[in-house]
């Protein structure tokens, strides 16, 4: 299996995604994001990371249905694939192994 190589946004936006479950749609996305990291990500850096991440088969995505109001949109929602949680999972391996180190180091 592909080790996958992340910048902080990339992991973030995999984070996102899996905690927001239902509510991973791209302006969601971004929101939680942007929150998280304290910087106002703009809604292309967003949604270029999402297409990023599914075009490595670490998302998925589906069209819901048009919101129930007047004009309502339809969004894309987005959900982890299988490839995703392991590669969230080896980000927080990673995370971890790297505050044991700077934990371990004399001061």
């Amino acid at each position: 299996m592909k080790k996958h190589r992340f910048g902080s946004l990339e992991l973030t936006v995999l984070n996102a995604v899996a905690r927001l479950g239902d509510e991973a749609y791209g302006l969601g996305v971004r929101r939680d994001v942007s929150e998280l990291l304290g910087h106002d990500y703009s809604v292309g850096a967003i949604y270029t990371t999402l297409a990023r991440l599914e075009e490595q088969g670490l998302l998925r995505s589906s069209t819901t249905a048009p919101l129930p109001v007047r004009g309502g949109r339809s969004r894309r929602q987005f959900r982890l694939s299988p490839a995703g949680r392991l590669a969230l999972r080896d980000g927080e391996r990673l995370a971890v192994r790297m505050l044991d180190l700077h934990k371990a180091r004399p001061a």
